[in-house]
C-alpha cells in the first residue's frame, strides 16, 4: 500500500529570518566545550559526518573534532561541496564514490560506520544505510528533510531543483522509500524553530512501528545544528551506546544533570 506523507508546510518566515543565531550556537559551541567534555566518551569506532546542501566539510569540523576527542575516528565525507549530485537515481540510489566511502571506512577499521547527517547529508545517510546495511552502525540525522522536499524553502528548494531537476518526478521511486526508516538505528534530531525546513519534514512517521527509529527535538536553527550544543550532547550519547544494546534516548540524561541544563540555556541563547 502507498505511503501518503502528512501536508507539510513551508517554514514560516519568522524562523527563517530566525537563523542568523547560528553564529550564535558556534560561540556557545565553544563556551561550553568544558560541560561537554563531561558526555559519554566513545569505543574508537568510525564516524563518518556528511555535510548538508552546498556545504563542504569545512562546516562539519567542529563536531567531527569534538568527537574525534571523545574517542571516535571521525571523518568527513571529503567529496567536496554537497551538490545532492550524489543523488544518482535509479536502482543503487547513490553514487559509486558516496557508496566507496563507506565500505572503505569499514574496511580499515574492520567495523560498522556509524554516520551523522547534516540536512540533505542526513538523507544520503539513510540511504547508505539502506544499501550497505552491513556496514552502517547507526544513522543520526539533523534536521534532515526525508519526508520530502515540500517541507523546505522555496528559495534552498528551487536551488536544488535547478542542479539537479525534478528528483520527485524523475526518481519517484526514491522520494517514495525516503521516508521509510532504514534497517539500522537511527535517531532524527530536529528543531520546531529551524528557518530552512519544516521540522515535520524531518520527523520518522508512524514510529511505533519502527523499533530501531526515534524523533528527538532540539532548540535552535537548522544552520546551526552542527555545533548546537544540545545537538552536540545528544549525539555522543548516541554514538557511545553499545552496538548491539541500542535504547531510544531518555531526555532525562541530558536535562536532570547540571551539565544538561546548561547546555539546553545555552542553545536557547538564555
Amino acid at each position: 500500500m502507498k505511503h501518503v506523507l502528512p501536508n507539510i508546510p513551508r517554514p514560516s518566515l519568522f524562523h527563517m529570518f530566525g537563523e542568523g543565531r547560528s553564529l550564535f550556537e558556534l560561540s556557545a559551541f565553544g563556551i561550553t566545550l568544558p560541560f561537554l567534555k563531561r558526555a559519554p566518551n566513545g569505543d574508537g569506532h568510525p564516524v563518518l559526518v556528511i555535510p548538508g546542501f552546498l556545504a563542504s566539510d569545512l562546516s562539519t569540523k567542529p563536531i567531527r573534532s569534538f568527537l574525534k576527542r571523545k574517542g571516535y575516528q571521525s571523518y568527513g565525507w571529503e567529496l567536496g561541496r554537497n551538490l545532492g549530485t550524489h543523488i544518482v537515481g535509479g536502482e543503487q540510489v547513490l553514487s559509486d564514490k558516496l557508496i566507496n566511502r563507506v565500505i572503505e571506512l569499514s574496511v580499515i577499521h574492520n567495523a560498522k560506520v556509524s554516520i551523522v547527517g547534516w540536512s540533505l547529508g542526513g538523507i544520503l545517510a539513510r540511504e547508505l544505510a539502506r544499501i550497505i546495511p552491513d556496514c552502517v552502525r547507526q544513522v543520526i540525522t539533523l534536521g534532515s528533510p526525508f519526508n520530502g522536499t515540500q517541507g523546505s524553502s522555496l528559495a534552498v528548494a528551487g536551488l536544488f531543483e535547478m542542479i539537479n531537476g525534478n528528483v520527485s518526478k524523475t526518481n519517484p521511486e526514491i522520494v517514495q522509500h525516503m521516508h521509510t526508516p532504514p534497517p539500522v538505528p537511527n535517531s532524527a534530531l530536529y528543531s520546531k524553530s529551524d528557518g530552512v525546513v519544516h521540522w515535520q519534514s524531518c520527523i520518522n512517521q508512524n514510529i511505533e512501528d519502527h523499533h530501531l527509529a526515534e524523533n528527538i527535538q532540539v532548540r535552535g536553527s537548522h544552520s546551526g545544528l552542527g555545533h548546537n550544543p544540545q545537538a552536540v550532547w545528544i549525539i555522543a550519547n548516541r554514538l557511545a551506546q553499545n552496538e548491539s544494546n541500542w535504547r531510544p534516548y531518555n531526555n532525562q540524561s541530558f536535562q536532570d544533570v547540571t551539565t544538561g541544563q546548561k547546555l539546553e540555556q545555552l542553545s536557547q541563547g538564555v
